[in-house]
């Protein structure tokens, strides 16, 4: 009996274990997200701002005759 709480007992060490673990591995990819979605934002306002600039150049340009 005591052999069984004594196993009992390290297996729930060592659940709280992966737990703390866990925790602060899926805290850490929390923060990697949100720089990642920092980041895509920044891009893709950089995008949108290349794309007005060229639409502005394209329609200054003068129109072809054929």
């Amino acid at each position: 009996m005591q052999g069984e709480l004594n196993l009992l007992e390290h297996k729930l060490a060592q659940l709280v274990q992966l737990n703390k673990r866990m925790r602060a591995e899926n805290h850490l990819l929390r923060q990697e997200l949100a720089e990642a979605q920092s980041h895509a934002r920044q891009s893709d306002d950089k995008l949108n701002a290349a794309k007005v600039r060229l639409e502005s150049i394209i329609a200054k340009l003068p129109d072809e005759k054929i």
